[in-house]
């Protein structure tokens, strides 16, 4: 009785929840603009809310994008929008999608279409006003909710069910979703991770695995984002149990070797990876004693200032274990040389890994935020004006002298000891 009771009180938020969500999307002055826009009797057409937002708004999650669906196509979307004076862009023409940007607020609208040949990542469509066919071509039912602004649902393949019982489904044929977009191999991944509370299909299984090598379709920009998406999930921590998750990850990303690492943190590792960005969560995966770290840089085209922060802290990685080198006076040369962000990602990495006592990379941490970088305090004119220096490579030769004992010295240095440099 008693669990039947919680369960009750449990659905009467969630429903509640929901409601307060689309309550406050209909007040947001950019949402109702674009709905009395397009609601208005002369477009004669219907637009709904779909996918992410939906899903959110029935999971009592914060919602941080809004797309939406319409029965119109592409040109007569822009046009409605052209004609009321709204900025838009043809983020996504060819597929039907049409980004409209009120105030800084960006909206998707995508016209209703149906996929008439796929390509395993791209497809040949046909605009359509019909919903269903829309809804047909999606890839799971939790992801294929539609919902106009007073929150009533168009719910063609029982999504909201499927949520409620946490359940991850494919739309109709498993093998033919997951072939019109092997992109959909990793958001399954993703799914599960946030919603799913059951065993996985064994079908499914079959049919991922059986169709997994037209990953190789996909860009590597497009994989690696769905990577960060995975590694952003608020239950990204249950993939340490599910063995057919991880050999998925395997197969797709076989440079992640260090993923058996997440089942082994200490608290205070949990709580730094809560507030790191993605690509640090990449380097405790990437990061060994081999090569995989420069193979992967090379694989995937990542920024320049990326690479960097990858590259300092595997350059470092063979060092961990080096007390002499996590002293005070080591790292702060450290931060003098480099970005004081890319020290404290190496502090943070040594916390993550280490299997030991990290009381005292705690303590350096706190130092280290706490720091000012030291100011060189001798400058080219110095030289110049008291030694009678001229500009050149002699002068900036023994200029860097000057600082590399300066900062050896802990950022300290004598007359007597910038004389015997500048006569040597």
């Amino acid at each position: 009785m008693k669990n039947f009771l919680l369960k009750f009180i449990k659905q009467k938020n969630i429903n509640l929840n929901t409601n307060l969500k689309f309550e406050n999307l209909k007040k947001k002055y950019e949402i109702k603009k674009i709905f009395n826009i397009f609601s208005n009797d002369l477009n004669n057409c219907q637009i709904r809310f779909i996918g992410g937002c939906v899903r959110k708004a029935l999971s009592n999650e914060n919602i941080d994008d809004i797309d939406l669906a319409v029965d119109l196509t592409p040109e007569e979307v822009k046009l409605i929008l052209k004609n009321n004076n709204i900025k838009f862009f043809e983020t996504g023409i060819e597929h039907g999608t049409i980004t409209a940007k009120i105030n800084n607020e960006k909206l998707e609208i995508t016209s209703l279409r149906r996929d008439i040949k796929s390509y395993g990542r791209h497809a040949d469509v046909e605009f359509t006003k019909k919903w269903y066919e829309d809804a047909a071509r999606r890839d799971f039912s939790i992801n294929c909710i539609y919902a106009d602004l007073e929150g009533n649902l168009y719910d063609p393949f029982e999504g909201k069910k499927d949520l409620k019982n946490g359940k991850v489904k494919f739309i109709g044929n498993a093998e033919n979703r997951i072939r019109e977009d092997y992109l959909r191999v990793l958001r399954y991944i993703r799914f599960f991770l946030d919603y799913s509370n059951q065993p996985h299909d064994l079908d499914i299984q079959k049919k991922i695995l059986k169709n997994i090598s037209g990953i190789n379709k996909i860009s590597k920009e497009r994989l690696l984002n769905e990577l960060e998406k995975i590694f952003k999930s608020k239950n990204i921590f249950k993939i340490n149990d599910d063995e057919f998750l991880k050999k998925i990850l395997y197969l797709v990303f076989p440079e992640l070797k260090n993923i058996h690492l997440l089942e082994k943190l200490n608290d205070q590792a949990l709580e730094i990876l809560q507030s790191k960005d993605f690509l640090f969560w990449l380097s405790i995966l990437i990061i060994d004693e081999t090569d995989n770290t420069d193979y992967f840089l090379y694989k995937y085209k990542l920024s320049n200032n990326d690479k960097k922060r990858i590259k300092f802290l595997y350059q470092n990685y063979p060092k961990l274990n080096d007390n002499n080198f996590f002293s005070e006076k080591n790292f702060h040369k450290l931060v003098y040389y480099n970005d004081k962000s890319l020290v404290i990602d190496l502090i943070d990495f040594k916390i993550c890994v280490s299997k030991k006592d990290i009381t005292k990379m705690i303590k350096l941490k706190k130092l280290i935020i706490e720091t000012n970088k030291p100011i060189f305090p001798i400058k080219a004119k110095n030289l110049i004006e008291e030694y009678n220096l001229k500009e050149g490579r002699e002068l900036g030769t023994k200029l860097k002298k000057i600082e590399d004992v300066w900062v050896q010295n802990n950022f300290k240095i004598t007359n007597q000891e910038v004389n015997r440099i500048i006569n040597n």
